[in-house]
């Protein structure tokens, strides 16, 4: 089998696993008990707070552990709608986001959806002309997960404060992927997941600036500051702090060795001569090649590959039960000849020449 979604999960790293093992096996405590057994795992979800925030360039109170990207998205918006004015997000957000919005809007809070161009950028213009004194929260994806297209998060940022109103990024993409610093971006909010940085599954977090004022997403308990009770998933976030620490250590290495297999991509299918676009922005994610092909079927193309022993995706895979054109594609004015013909090939730190060779062929041969 070649992996090439990495955009929808990826491989859980080794160390991280390791890392994982005792805190199943053997130091199980509960991490609020005060007895030494629950302790020591207190102790090691602290380390894990103090390697994720400075990771990102954040304190370590800042860091809020939650079950993953979806529901840290959830609460950013949810939680700025409490001040009861308007949310303002872009047309190309992931579903977590653009979900939760309507759910609010059935609940009479309004919200504005930012055009993007052509690239799937949003232009610091357009979040000019609809945020106003009403608005209490801009939630702006750092990169699409689609078509991976990286925005100015941090001019963004900084339109929103001047109009009083809070800034969240839903950065699941990016985080582990590309240098990220909360501090220097200047977001109140940001939204990460584990399993996209060779973390494992069920586990994420929302980093919340210090004097953000933010309810708590679950009642119960007092653990996560009050902020999110349950009982804490110490070996889940044990493990993402091990695997995101390695991810950003590696962070320059990774990008060359991803950009290099995006060129020889690129360059085989440009010599099959096919008859394709591709989607997004020049700063994209690494690895991140999203390629729409005229009179094709991306479904007919996915399962083909499949049947090839490869594995890519038409778009996020949090919508994969629907067969239709992509709201991101849509979005960024795809004809329409080409866009039912759109797949998505997120290659990851792992992937070889080889494999990117393999996959150029298996795509032309299907193709021609």
């Amino acid at each position: 089998m070649i992996y090439a979604d990495n955009a929808a999960t990826t491989e859980l790293d080794i160390d991280a696993f390791e890392a994982m093992r005792p805190f199943l096996l053997q130091q199980y405590g509960n991490a609020s008990q005060p007895y030494s057994f629950g302790t020591e795992s207190k102790k090691a979800l602290r380390n894990a707070r103090q390697i994720i925030a400075r990771c990102i360039g954040a304190d370590p109170e800042e860091i809020f552990f939650t079950s993953c990207g979806t529901e840290s998205d959830n609460w950013a918006i949810k939680m700025g709608a409490i001040l009861g004015k308007r949310i303002v997000t872009s047309v190309i957000e992931h579903h977590a986001i653009l979900n939760s919005c309507a759910t609010l809007e059935k609940q009479g809070i309004a919200v504005s959806y930012i055009p993007v161009d052509d690239v799937g950028e949003v232009l610091p213009g357009e979040l000019e002309k609809v945020i106003g004194v009403d608005t209490s929260l801009v939630s702006v994806m750092f990169a699409n997960n689609e078509i991976g297209t990286v925005q100015s998060v941090k001019e963004l940022a900084a339109i929103a404060h001047q109009h009083g109103a809070l800034f969240h990024t839903d950065a699941v993409q990016v985080v582990g992927h590309i240098d990220v610093n909360v501090h220097e971006l200047d977001v109140d909010m940001l939204s990460a997941s584990a399993h996209k940085f060779n973390g494992p599954k069920g586990i994420g977090f929302l980093y919340i600036k210090k004097g953000t004022e933010i309810s708590a997403f679950i009642d119960g308990g007092s653990q996560e500051a009050g902020r999110r009770a349950g009982t804490e998933n110490v070996a889940s976030a044990v493990a993402m702090a091990v695997a995101l620490e390695k991810n950003c250590a590696n962070i320059s290495a990774n990008k060359k060795h991803l950009d290099e297999l995006d060129d020889l991509l690129i360059k085989r299918l440009n010599e099959s001569d096919l008859d394709y676009r591709r989607n997004g922005g020049r700063n994209h994610i690494p690895g991140n090649i999203n390629l729409s092909f005229n009179g094709k079927e991306g479904e007919m193309i996915l399962h083909r590959m499949d049947l090839k022993g490869i594995c890519i995706s038409t778009g996020s895979a949090c919508d994969s039960v629907k067969i239709q054109t992509s709201h991101v594609i849509k979005a960024i004015g795809v004809p329409d000849e080409y866009a039912a013909g759109t797949i998505r090939i997120s290659l990851g730190r792992d992937n070889t020449f080889e494999e990117v060779v393999a996959i150029a062929d298996a795509l032309v041969s299907i193709l021609k």
